[in-house]
Parts: structure tokens; sequence; C-alpha cells
């Protein structure tokens, strides 16, 4: 197994602080695909699914996925063409994000902050194309 293949198969522990610069992404709440391996959920939100559905135990958006997706892509400094299995290749410089835990997969959700100092989730949340999703926001705070 590759070195890059087995960290995309890691999950960051929880609290672990890490570097992601993010290559591509799938939805609205991620998975976000990190150079450095990782592929994270963006913590606390919730997103449509792909196919336009939402799971039954998360909050439900009135956005489409398609708009979710293109937000955080927007955020992410654009799309940078597609993958063959359908992700949006992007290209941003590097998150600085905190572990929250194992997000189901080989998944790490996590709060992670942008360049510029914004709260990749916070972001999100402004842009109406996603919800808070309590059960995982806890005390996590907006600026």
């Amino acid at each position: 197994m590759s070195l890059l293949l087995a960290l995309a198969l890691t999950v960051v522990p929880q609290d672990q602080t890490f570097t992601c610069t993010p290559t591509a992404v799938w939805d609205g709440d991620g998975p976000v695909w990190c150079a450095e391996g990782p592929r994270l959920r963006l913590a606390g939100i919730a997103a449509r699914e792909m196919d336009g559905h939402c799971r039954a135990n998360q909050p439900c958006p009135d956005a489409t996925a398609i708009a979710a997706r293109d937000a955080l892509v927007d955020l992410l400094g654009g799309p940078r063409g597609t993958l063959a299995i359908g992700h949006v290749r992007v290209r941003t410089a590097a998150l600085s994000c905190r572990s929250a835990g194992p997000a189901g997969g080989s998944r790490t959700a996590a709060w992670c902050v942008l360049a510029d100092g914004r709260d990749l989730s916070c972001a999100m949340l402004r842009t109406g194309t996603v919800l808070r999703w309590d059960r995982y926001w806890r005390d996590h705070r907006c600026d």
C-alpha cells in the first residue's frame, strides 16, 4: 500500500491539529480530499447528498446538493476541472484543521480555518446552502 493511500485511509485522532491542502470536493460538507492524505468532512454542518436526498437522521437544507458543493468549491478557490469519479478539483492555500474525530468510513470530521482566517463551517453556513447540525456543532462559535 502506498503512503498516500495509507494516509487517505487514516482518520486523524480527535483534537489533533493538521494541515489540509484541498485538492477535490465531493459535496457541500465533504469529503474534501487533502494533498496531505486525509479526507475530511466539515464538522457541524449538513448538506444534501449529491443525489438530492437527505439522510433521515440529519438536517435537510432547502438548497440543492449542487448549490452547496459549488459554494464550498468557491470558498476553496473555484473549480479547476473534475476527476473521472465526479469530484470537483480545487486549488487553494492550506487549511488549518482540528479533528473532531471519525466521520464514517475513512473520513475525519474537522473544524477548518481558511488562509484568510475564516472558519470554513461558518463560511458555509453563511452561504445558506447547508444547515447547522446541532448534534455535532456543540459549543462551536462563528465570529
